[in-house]
């Protein structure tokens, strides 16, 4: 029995595996589905837009409006006014309300996206609909960290991830028999996009079965709601298990309701943590956007045809739940920071390779070992940021940091594209090795270790 002393984080991080946990992740990751769905379907529509004359593959100047890259960098600025201005709205009214109204705010633009005709109005929804694609990933990041004990955290967010990761593959399926047709006189690019707006239709029936973070409560002083979740949590893991569970270890400074600020990311214990992720923020982003986000356009680069394009990349995409699904087995085992360091190596090695293949065969299998070393750096970056930050900053702190990534591809989109222009697709993939060689130094040299250790062993 917990005493009572203990935290509401000391006897969450107690609890054993389970399925009641489990389930809970699930619908999490179910809402996040939709925001990958989104965050995603934009590779995969490129070769409507350019049919429909809407953008074009490159740009004749280096800021061109009419290219690809605009897109590209609307969906990018949304995420960075979502990540740096709005997601710290979590912090204060909760992961469970802003992960509802977030995605509500995204299905309802991106389906007026769906009827723009020009390139202004696509990037102007797409720009709208992003800001709360930032705010649900912030969101869904602290959301998890927060509901999952201490040694399987690694775990929940493979989990999470190899969910959320399936809905690339049905994009791409979605896309590749969609986007070179018409159907009922309207392009196939508008109807990926308006499926995806479906979201807003099951967030409901997701949200029914989603408590509030229980730290997230005990932290703002709502003690009598943070108890009444937490006594469910065990009550449902006793039954399950048939045991009684482990006593909680609460840290000798543990205290239950704190408030925080954006000013204490920049203290004596957050600087350095703040200025490494934002460092790795701004890389990491060229070698992850820079392949998913391009890899239809990169194919065309060496001229293969749109039809062709659209396959492989189907066939790349299938590849999405394997990184974070093999990752899953090993996520509490290997230290978080050498899967994060070490899956920015293999992007690297893997996109030099992937630029020099003419075949299809070693294109295609090089594209597969890229999206699967994008998707491990993914889950396992995820879970990174989430544990370096406590409770009553989470939110906002990993939005400060995660912030850069997005500001980061407003302009790598153009530098790709000016890069794709002048140096063909080997060029590019310089360019995205150059920077993940960066962030394996960043969390190779500073990242401190998060295995295994209390969030709250980790914010002190």
């Amino acid at each position: 029995m917990a005493s009572a002393s203990s935290t509401i984080a000391a006897r969450l991080d107690r609890l054993p595996r389970s399925k009641y946990t489990r389930n809970l992740i699930i619908l999490i990751s179910l809402g996040g589905c939709f925001e990958l769905y989104d965050l995603f379907f934009g590779a995969y529509i490129a070769a409507g837009l350019f049919a429909g004359k809407l953008f074009t593959p490159t740009t004749q100047m280096f800021f061109g409006f009419e290219g690809f890259a605009s897109f590209v960098a609307a969906q990018f600025a949304g995420m960075f006014i979502g990540t740096i201005l709005v997601s710290h709205l979590s912090d204060r009214y909760g992961r469970r309300a802003m992960f509802t109204y977030s995605l509500l705010w995204y299905s309802a633009a991106s389906l007026i996206m769906a009827f723009q005709n020009d390139a202004l109005g696509v990037n102007l929804w797409r720009f709208v609909a992003s800001i709360g694609v930032g705010v649900e990933l912030v969101t869904i990041d602290a959301f998890v960290s927060e509901l999952v004990p201490q040694e399987h955290r690694g775990r929940a967010f493979a989990f999470n991830q190899t969910l959320q990761f399936f809905t690339v593959p049905l994009v791409a399926f979605i896309s590749y028999l969609l986007v070179p047709t018409s159907v009922l006189g309207w392009d196939g690019w508008r109807w990926v996009v308006a499926i995806g707006s479906v979201g807003a239709l099951l967030i409901w029936l997701i949200r029914l079965g989603l408590p509030e973070s229980p730290r997230w409560l005990a932290q703002r002083g709502r003690l009598t709601e943070a108890e009444a979740v937490m006594q469910k949590m065990e009550t449902e893991i006793r039954a399950e298990t048939g045991r009684e569970l482990p006593p909680p270890r609460t840290l000798s400074n543990e205290r239950e309701e704190t408030k925080g600020s954006w000013s204490e990311i920049w203290n004596g214990t957050y600087r350095g943590r703040t200025i490494m992720m934002t460092a790795y923020n701004l890389l990491q982003t060229i070698g992850y956007y820079g392949f998913s986000s391009w890899v239809p356009t990169l194919l065309i680069a060496k001229h293969i045809d749109v039809t062709k394009s659209l396959e492989y990349t189907f066939i790349m995409a299938l590849a999405a739940p394997l990184g974070p699904l093999i990752g899953y087995f090993v996520a509490d085992t290997i230290e978080r920071k050498w899967q994060v360091a070490g899956s920015a190596l293999a992007i690297a090695v893997f996109g030099l390779l992937f630029a020099q293949q003419t075949a299809a065969a070693p294109i295609i299998l090089f594209g597969i070992l890229i999206t699967m070393a994008n998707n491990w750096l993914s889950f396992s970056f995820h879970a990174y940021q989430a544990e370096l930050y406590p409770t009553r900053i989470r939110a906002q702190a990993v939005g400060f940091v995660y912030s850069w990534s997005r500001f980061s591809v407003i302009f790598t989109s153009f530098i790709i594209a000016w890069v794709l222009h002048h140096y063909d697709v080997i060029g590019v993939f310089v360019f995205i090795a150059a920077a993940m060689i960066g962030v394996f130094l960043i969390i190779g040299i500073f990242g401190p270790r998060t295995n295994n250790l209390r969030l709250e062993e980790i914010a002190a």
